[in-house]
């Protein structure tokens, strides 16, 4: 029996910010163990028995820094399957998509397990086992969710409500009287947002229940450009059909209209990480109920979660607080509001700054550049090129650029000349100088670039030559 994990990765994941950004989001957030939730999210999909291949679905401007982060892992290579929306169109569209390629590439019976990138599930083992259950009752033909057991009447989950294996109802988020009367009964599950069935079982519903949903998906599909990278295959749906694609969640769209829905309850020390609070609980608290994720110095501190990852944060005298620091941004509020982090989110997204977007490192698919300084007429980046990877044939109106190679060696067509700089080397380029960078080495090429001029923004660019297709 062939068994496809796929990996649903996207939302913006606006309660964490300022760590989740649009560009940034919470898949790719690190945890204290070094890797990221996507990287985590990977490795249970690799884990599985019988795994043919694996799925991520996403959002086309993240294809690199995913593929960046599966490359990181040191795991048995696996062939990848990257399924690219050109929008965001929620879990029904994303269900569609995955089932309509597993059904073409492997048959009707094939069974997926589709969970989203985003979620921590610190009990492998019985993760493992759970979804062997899930894939037999698949294999019978039914949907299966995964209900998680409820340890505390949490408001913030979607419930399901089960007769021993059977699915009764689904219910939304509950206010907190009803969700104690949910954990007292011993019927109701958290709904964890995973879920197993066949191909053919998922298209039969959507075909049922949402045809709309599974006519626009396939039309995407049949349209999409297919291309091979290093790990597997690209697929980049077509935009035109998939923007029409209605946006639902797969719950509404297709499980609260189906019937003989099937649940397995498993206690597999799962999290959504949705909000600070969450995140905060994978660390170990102190004697005082601090929990701290970097360096932190703390007098008379009670009941907080700090992380900073770039310098040192000192409290005194406070409590009941999460703080967390990066390179751009500082997030302070009381631990009862994490959930309203969002509304701080999106009123950063209203007014265009930027800090909701990026963050003062920016990965591309060539590498990643940091902001070091910005001032009038002038920026200051650090720029790191991946070993092979090369920029654009680029040329640029407003300002020009000074490059220094700090390590590696830099290959450069700087106007009608061809360069090779090896470290505490440089060049000068004048604005309107056609050019490129390129690292032909095999270890990393870190260099320092001075930009001076009258305008600095990124839009300020003309491509030549792209690799990566941009304009």
């Amino acid at each position: 029996m062939k068994i496809i994990p796929a990996i649903m990765s996207g939302g913006a994941g606006a309660r964490l910010w300022p760590v989740s950004r649009e560009k940034h989001p919470k898949p790719f957030i690190r945890l204290a163990d070094g890797k990221s939730l996507l990287q985590h999210a990977f490795l249970r999909a690799a884990a599985l028995p019988d795994v043919a291949e694996v799925l991520t679905i996403t959002n086309r401007e993240l294809f690199f820094k995913t593929e960046d982060e599966y490359r990181e892992l040191a795991v048995p290579q696996f062939e990848c399957t990257y399924l690219l929306e050109p929008m965001g169109r929620d879990t029904a569209a994303a269900g569609a998509i995955v089932s309509l390629h597993v059904q073409k590439a492997y048959g009707d019976d094939a069974i997926i397990a589709l969970f989203p990138a985003d979620h921590m599930i610190r009990d492998l083992e019985a993760f493992r086992a759970a979804a062997v259950k899930a894939v037999a009752l698949a294999d019978t033909g039914r949907l299966v969710t995964f209900g998680i057991a409820p340890q505390y009447p949490e408001t913030g989950y979607g419930y399901i409500e089960a007769d021993g294996e059977d699915v009764v109802r689904f219910v939304e988020k509950p206010d907190l009287p009803r969700a104690r009367e949910y954990l007292a009964s011993g019927r109701f599950y958290w709904n964890s947002g995973m879920f197993c069935f066949s191909a053919g079982t998922m298209t039969r519903l959507m075909e049922e229940h949402c045809p709309d949903i599974l006519e626009q998906s396939r039309k995407s599909l049949l349209a999409a450009n297919r291309s091979t990278v290093a790990s597997g295959t690209r697929i980049d749906l077509d935009a035109e059909a998939f923007s029409q694609v209605p946006k639902k969640s797969i719950d509404y769209a297709v499980l609260e209209k189906a019937g003989n829905i099937a649940v397995v309850g498993c206690d597999i020390g799962w999290s959504d990480i949705g909000s600070w609070n969450a995140l905060a609980d994978l660390t170990e608290a102190d004697d005082h109920g601090n929990r701290t994720n970097g360096d932190a110095v703390l007098v008379d501190v009670e009941n907080c979660y700090i992380q900073s990852s770039d310098r040192l944060v000192g409290a005194v005298g406070v409590k009941d607080l999460v703080i967390v620091d990066s390179a751009d941004a500082l997030l302070v509020a009381h631990k009862d509001e994490a959930q309203n982090v969002k509304k701080l989110f999106s009123k950063l997204k209203d007014s265009g700054h930027e800090a909701h977007n990026l963050h003062r490192t920016v990965h591309r698919p060539w590498g990643t550049y940091t902001v070091l300084e910005e001032g009038e007429r002038f920026k200051i980046k650090r720029i790191e090129v991946k070993p092979g990877a090369s920029l654009s044939l680029q040329m640029h109106y407003h300002r020009s650029e000074h490059w220094v190679v700090v390590s590696g060696t830099a290959k450069v067509v700087n106007g009608d000349r061809e360069l090779l700089l090896a470290t505490n080397e440089s060049t000068y380029i004048p604005s309107g100088n056609k050019h490129r960078l390129e690292n032909p080495g095999i270890l990393p090429l870190v260099m320092i670039e001075v930009q001076s001029g009258d305008y600095l923004g990124e839009d300020d660019i003309v491509r030549f030559d792209d690799v990566y297709g941009r304009k």
